[in-house]
């Protein structure tokens, strides 16, 4: 099994996990003298299954992750630095919007309020970050179907 299929199993096992876990609540009570639309202990068992397949397949893509070199970099920490790149380009894309709008004042008498960064020198190093962000994410999915799953 290839690491992509492999994370994409463990996402239709969350969404599975959910409905489980819902259908197995809404078939966990029912009045006195009725029957449950679903058998909620059959429910509970498909669900135990689904979580132990989870466990073990979220094991194998981070052991995989971690020995996995794409660039010189292990698949581990090629995600780590996305998500950080994720976070630093949120974080410039807020600024950029605060130091973008234009001077404030309601009267000629009241306070100026002024930018102190420069919108345009922000928002290139946003397009900068996003850009890195796109090629660190276009290796990590070249990776993943690539490398087969370590279990």
């Amino acid at each position: 099994m290839k690491l992509a299929e492999a994370l994409q199993e463990r996402a239709d096992l969350n969404t599975r996990i959910e409905q489980l876990r819902d259908r197995a609540q809404n078939n966990a009570l029912v009045q006195e003298g009725e029957k449950p639309a679903e058998d909620p202990k059959a429910l509970v068992k498909e669900l135990d299954e689904c979580l132990d397949r989870l466990e073990k397949l979220i094991a194998a893509i981070n052991l995989t992750n971690s020995v996995t070199k794409a660039g010189g970099t292990t698949l581990t920490e090629l995600i780590a630095r996305r998500d950080v790149l994720k976070l630093k380009l949120s974080a410039y894309r807020d600024i950029v919007y605060v130091a973008g709008r234009s001077v404030t004042r309601a009267r000629g008498t009241e306070i100026k309020i002024v930018p102190v960064l420069k919108a345009a020198e922000l928002q290139k190093k946003a397009d900068e970050l996003a850009r890195e962000i796109r090629l660190t994410d276009n290796l990590i999915q070249q990776t993943n179907w690539t490398v087969d799953l370590i279990e």
